[in-house]
């Protein structure tokens, strides 16, 4: 008898209700005012709200659609509250810092912990692999106009970038 994994496991299945939770997390931070906005962390929030909400396992498309349809039809309020809450919760620590975990157990994975490096260098946490090129060209214009806007990944505690401190500058 073959061994189940956790990583085969993790390969063949999907939770819809993460789908669900980012809708709404979109959906709720988009509803913020934007100086309130740009101090949330929807990943947090969304992180917060799916550790409050039943897990909705999916193993094949016929699958999917029907959690799909009972995650929408029977959990779309609380699927809501708790990202309010969450929202609410997120927002109580805003001077809070924490390194973010990194997967690679795949190339899917690894190009999203690629995309979340490049949200830390780039101190923008709405890049996207769509809008990657506007964002570094907006950064690449900025520091030429001496606007430092990005930070050094190198560095654990992900202090602002110091170009007086950089080999290439002296």
């Amino acid at each position: 008898m073959k061994k189940f994994k956790q990583d085969e496991f993790a390969r063949n299945s999907r939770n819809v209700m993460e789908l669900l939770v980012v809708e709404e997390v979109e959906q709720q931070i988009k509803a913020l005012p934007p100086k309130i906005a740009k101090y949330i962390k929807p990943v947090e929030v969304t992180a917060y709200a799916l550790n409050r909400l039943p897990g909705l396992y999916a193993t094949s498309q016929r699958g999917w659609q029907r959690q799909l349809n009972k995650g929408r039809r029977e959990l779309s309020e609380q699927i809501k509250i708790a990202v309010r809450q969450a929202v609410i919760a997120v927002q109580r620590d805003l001077l809070r810092t924490e390194i973010p975990l990194f997967f690679y157990e795949n190339e899917e994975s690894a190009a999203l912990a690629t995309l979340q490096k490049l949200k830390i260098l780039l101190q923008n946490q709405d890049l996207t692999w769509e809008n990657l090129i506007d964002v570094v060209e907006e950064s690449l214009v900025n520091a030429l106009q001496g606007k430092i806007t990005w930070r050094s990944c190198k560095h654990p505690d992900y202090e602002i970038f110091n170009w007086n401190e950089h080999p290439h500058y002296q």
